[in-house]
């Protein structure tokens, strides 16, 4: 789960980089716009990703057997 997340945060901080400097979203561009279905499902599991990420913060350090 940690690397799920970390992955779709990686995606959206990319995506922000984008919009930040070329003023382009790609998320919107490859779905169809910031209002379709699919492009606020993207949006709405990039932010559930942040949020579990803010977790990672207060488990460095420990290891869980298995991983």
């Amino acid at each position: 789960m940690d690397t799920l997340a970390l992955i779709l945060s990686i995606v959206g901080s990319l995506n922000w980089g984008l919009v930040g400097i070329f003023q382009f979203d790609l998320v919107a561009w490859l779905f169809g716009g910031q209002d379709s279905v699919v492009s606020r499902i993207i949006y709405t599991l990039v932010g559930l990703a942040g949020l579990w990420c803010i977790s990672l913060l207060f488990r460095k350090g420990q290891r869980v057997e298995g991983e």
